[in-house]
């Protein structure tokens, strides 16, 4: 049986098809972009366990989340 990991990030929507690349070249699959609680855009994202290196994902998400935090504030 497949088990999965799930990763959640913003999108930014002057660099949605760059975001969604870079997750998909990490073997990410793109499962649901939904409107997030401050209105803006969340993507959804699953992949195998084992899939890819152990957090790689982890400080792309990090950095996509201030930014993400950043353009609230302007």
């Amino acid at each position: 049986m497949t088990t999965w990991e799930y990763l959640t990030t913003p999108l930014l929507i002057h660099n949605t098809a760059a975001i969604l690349n870079n997750w998909g070249k990490q073997g990410w699959e793109l499962v649901q972009v939904v409107t997030g609680p401050e209105g803006g855009l969340v993507a959804y994202f699953k992949r195998p366990v084992g899939g890819g290196s152990a957090n790689a994902g982890l400080g792309a998400a990090a950095v996509a989340a201030q930014q993400f935090e950043g353009e609230g504030r302007a």
